[in-house]
């Protein structure tokens, strides 16, 4: 991923400029203190152009993020949306993802700095995980509770608990960490929200001590239309460790299935899976090959 900054050209408070031209504040308490927001959008090349998908949620949310953290939001989002789609077509970015990060001005006192600036970059994007199914472990590392930070706002500092649990997940020799709650219960892996099948229904954690994505609803409403009942609950370890199959949904990862967890593998094949199933169904979602009035 490294390759695409020396060339790349990216959106900084309503400018064009080169990404190596824009200058980082050091001073910032973005950097010195995880104080800030962003967000993930993809963009994909349907029959009808390159649609960034749930792009209004997207900004939405960010400015939501803002107000969790006290963080000024003072952009337009329609016109973000605009110069969003003109930052793809500078770069010449079809299949791409995009990050939005709102960050605070020099002020290295501890108190919300009201100083803010937004930046918009975009990158190529192929798989986030690769193409086989993820190996994945329960992490030692716990969610935050939501008594300490606002675990519902995608805010920069939350995500060293995400850095941690992954790269411990990796020197394991797992794909990809799950986290549990300060209950116990499964939360989100590090970067995704999760979903088990038993039985013939869905089982997903509550939204209580998730980050509830937009690919998560997106999920949910794509099963209602299949018929497919989704049961919003506290999730055990055990249960986890019992499912007939398991998959993990966002932004990045898209619709993504799970062969196991620690040692126990999921008995049922995912390309039968109704993971599978949805799976399908969202590629079509985001390639524009489904009415959005239909499905959602």
């Amino acid at each position: 991923m490294e390759s695409f900054i020396k060339d790349q050209t990216i959106y900084k408070d309503g400018v064009f400029v080169k990404a190596t031209d824009a200058g980082i504040d050091f001073f910032s308490q973005t950097i010195h203190y995880g104080f800030g927001a962003f967000e993930g959008i993809r963009s994909y090349q349907t029959a009808n152009g390159v649609k960034l998908f749930k792009v209004r949620e997207h900004f939405e949310r960010l400015k939501h993020s803002c107000g969790q953290i006290n963080m000024l939001f003072n952009w337009d989002i329609n016109q973000l949306i605009h110069d969003t789609y003109q930052l793809l077509e500078i770069n010449g970015l079809k299949n791409a993802y995009v990050r939005p990060l709102v960050f605070a001005g020099t002020d290295m006192s501890m108190v919300a700095s009201q100083k803010t600036q937004l930046i918009i970059t975009a990158w190529q994007w192929d798989s986030f995980y690769g193409d086989d199914l993820l190996k994945t472990c329960i992490s030692s590392f716990e969610k935050p509770t939501p008594n300490a930070v606002p675990i519902k706002a995608k805010i920069t500092g939350n995500y060293i608990n995400s850095v941690l649990a992954i790269s411990e997940a990796k020197r394991k020799g797992y794909d990809e960490a799950l986290l549990v709650d300060i209950h116990g219960y499964i939360s989100e892996t590090t970067s995704a929200n999760v979903f088990i099948e038993k039985g013939g229904k869905l089982f997903t954690p509550l939204k209580d001590n998730v980050l509830a994505g937009i690919t998560r609803a997106t999920v949910i409403n794509i099963a209602k239309q299949l018929d497919i009942e989704v049961v919003e609950k506290n999730i055990t370890v055990e249960e986890f460790k019992n499912a007939d199959s398991a998959f993990v949904c966002g932004t990045a990862v898209e619709i993504f299935g799970v062969e196991s967890v620690d040692e126990y593998v999921f008995p049922l094949a995912f390309d039968l899976s109704l993971g599978a199933m949805i799976q399908r169904v969202y590629k079509s979602l985001v390639l524009d090959k489904l009415s959005f009035e239909v499905i959602i």
